[in-house]
């Protein structure tokens, strides 16, 4: 008997992606959505009890003190697969960095076609980190000097990769007394894949900790490198006006989405589509241009810094297919579902890899390469050109959100200082004094098993009644996109009355949108802003800050989490854990998920949780916050302190005395 499937409703509370699956249900095409109900998860392997790494196995422990072939239990068992996902993620990002660090350094000697160092600021301010001579020197002088230091930083066997000097100085501590600095991006993943060979590191909380230190080598080494070169080499992200969903397609253009995580090649194909040539060939061919969107954190990358539209979001990418307006879905690495080769066969759209790590069976392979990078894009938009008069019936939502991307912590420091006066201090202020309650975080993928954007967005809306003001990246930041949360005046009237006063005053949204995955280390630095302009205690872990991953689905999500953990983090993931055990059956299976959530905390200030309920997940959110307040001895929020502003307001408090007036507008009692 076949599994019944969830309605459409069920599969996404997005009405683009809901006509998209009407339409793939109409001619009869499955999706991911329809997958998930088709395969039922292994409630074994999900929970983390089943171990394959060596030939005696598998083995699959569903008995109270069971033990594998070789006599692992379940509590090694769990902490082997974790950190293995671990590594991969940070293997995946941090690749990306080292792409990054290479392209850096051939461009510093004009060996890029197409590429120049365009933020010089960033460029110097970044090499004085790491004293770098910047003084009389040329921006490519720097530039090479700099792509040396962080080539070598994965590589490196001995001593602590150079950015976690970046981090605040008691947190550098911690990771010293804890003895997880990371020595080099590759020798700790290596080390992670060694550890948990068949008869190695075989004590659970020893695995876990060099897990931190792999994904400490992620978050304060190979992504930070990576969203560091991409603002040097694209620009430092402001806000800029852009659109989010399948509406940005457009009938009389050619439409190439480019999806993935690399805007090395993105960015050269937004520079190749508005190319005079490239123009009067797609007219040539009948259409106006080349309509260029994206999908996944390539959209979020070419969205901040060139005001594309986005297309959509991970779950969206089979149903850009399905609108059969698509000529050529252009993807590099990651994220990329095999599934896109035999669902455009369908229709007339080429999916064409571009990366030498990426092929896909089916696909057209356009390899890219650098050093003729725009050469390389006038190919692959010529061969989608010439695709269009293939196009047949199309249907393409007319639905599509404005929204202003863009906040990177350069911005956020400008936006609240000006240029001589740059600082976070009025967002310091404005949480010491409770017009702010805390900040979110809201990060991560979107997963087929739960309602496609539901979680990410009825966690941010929730968090935003409550004065929690909200940073976003990856498909999160697009889910909340889709819903108008990314526009200034969007949805104030359900944002707490404290956060309004302050959103409404700088001119913000009430959601930030910070960039891609790998830019969650823009959240890192900002935190350690944050630490350093004072008032909010002298570490990440005193701040009145939680990181949530409400939809969760990829390795990369995991090294995220525990990155942000290391750095003193409470963060929680939605969906199921991976280490969860099945308590029903065995008793002694949750030693790993104590030590990840409390022994970590006892170590590092941050914890990593797996709540699957949104409600349960926005109230420990909240205590969590409140209690970081208490613990710096901050007033308690009180919403009904805040949001009365305009003259008659202020003619009521030229009435009251000094100190109460004082304490009125800025929560602050006169000493």
């Amino acid at each position: 008997m076949a599994k019944k499937r969830r309605e459409i409703e069920e599969y996404s509370i997005d009405p683009a992606a809901q006509q998209m699956l009407i339409r793939a249900e109409e001619i009869g095409i499955g999706t991911a959505f329809t997958r998930a109900d088709d395969m039922a998860a292994c409630n074994i392997g999900s929970a983390g009890m089943c171990c394959k790494i060596c030939g005696m196995g598998p083995c699959r422990l569903t008995k109270e003190g069971q033990t594998g072939i070789c006599g692992a239990t379940i509590d090694t068992i769990q902490a082997r697969n974790l950190i293995r996902a671990i590594s991969a993620g940070a293997a995946a990002h941090s690749d990306h960095g080292r792409d990054m660090a290479f392209i850096l350094k051939a461009t510093a000697n004009g060996e890029a076609e197409g590429y120049a160092v365009r933020d010089v600021a960033k460029l110097r301010n970044v090499a004085a980190y790491y004293d770098i001579p910047v003084d009389g020197r040329s921006p490519n002088e720097i530039a090479n000097d700099l792509a040396d230091l962080y080539i070598a930083q994965f590589g490196q066997q001995k001593g602590e990769i150079v950015l976690l000097k970046r981090a605040p100085p008691k947190r550098q501590k911690v990771w010293q007394e804890t003895g997880v600095m990371p020595r080099g991006v590759d020798r700790e993943v290596v080390e992670a894949l060694h550890r948990t060979h068949i008869g190695d590191d075989q004590d659970p909380e020893h695995i876990l900790q060099h897990a931190v230190r792999t994904a400490l080598a992620d978050g304060w080494g190979g992504s930070l490198i990576a969203t560091d070169i991409s603002d040097i080499l694209f620009g430092t992200p402001a806000p800029i006006l852009g659109q989010a969903n399948l509406g940005v397609l457009k009938e009389d253009m050619v439409n190439v989405v480019v999806h993935g995580h690399e805007p090395t090649l993105s960015e050269m194909i937004v520079a190749a589509s508005q190319a005079p040539d490239i123009i009067e060939y797609a007219k040539k061919a009948g259409a106006k241009g080349v309509n260029l969107s994206g999908i996944c954190c390539t959209a979020n990358e070419i969205l901040m810094r060139q005001g594309i539209p986005a297309a959509g979001n991970f779950l969206q990418q089979e149903l850009a297919i399905l609108t059969g307006a698509v000529e050529a879905m252009v993807v590099d690495v990651q994220c990329i579902m095999q599934a896109l080769v035999g669902l455009a066969e369908n229709f007339h759209t080429k999916v064409i890899t571009t990366s030498p790590k990426v092929k896909i069976k089916g696909a057209t392979h356009i390899q890219f390469d650098e050093h003729k990078a725009l050469t390389i894009a006038k190919e692959i938009l010529r061969a989608a050109i010439d695709n269009f008069k293939n196009r047949g019936e199309t249907q393409i939502p007319d639905i599509r959100e404005n929204l202003i991307p863009g906040f990177s912590h350069e911005y956020i420091n400008y936006m609240l200082g000006g240029s001589y006066r740059a600082s976070f201090r009025p967002l310091n202020d404005a949480i010491m004094s409770g017009r702010i309650r805390g900040v979110a975080a809201i990060v991560g993928c979107n997963n087929p098993r739960s309602r496609h954007d539901y979680l990410h967005t009825y966690v941010t809306r929730e968090l935003l009644k409550q004065d929690v003001l909200v940073v976003e990246t990856g498909c999160g930041a697009i889910a909340s996109a889709k819903l108008g949360l990314l526009l200034g005046e969007a949805g104030l009237d359900k944002v707490g009355p404290g956060l309004r006063q302050v959103c409404e005053t700088v001119g913000i949204p009430p959601v930030l949108h910070m960039g891609s995955c790998v830019d969650n280390t823009r959240i890192l630095t900002v935190l350690t802003q944050m630490v350093e302009d004072g008032g909010l205690g002298d570490d990440i872990d005193q701040v009145p800050a939680v990181g949530l991953a409400p939809e969760w689905m990829s390795e990369k999500a995991l090294s995220i989490g525990t990155y942000c953990v290391a750095s003193g983090a409470y963060v929680i993931f939605g969906g199921s854990s991976p280490v969860s055990g099945m308590p029903d059956k065995v008793s002694d299976s949750d030693e790993v998920a104590h030590f990840i959530s409390a022994g970590w905390e006892k170590l590092y200030g941050g914890k990593l949780e797996f709540i699957p309920d949104p409600d349960e997940m926005i109230a420990k959110t909240l205590a969590h916050i409140d209690k970081k307040r208490a613990d710096l001895g901050l007033p308690v929020y009180d919403p009904t302190r805040f949001g009365q502003s305009g003259d008659a307001r202020m003619l009521e408090l030229e009435e009251l005395p000094f100190w109460q007036r004082r304490e009125a507008l800025y929560g602050v009692a006169a000493d």
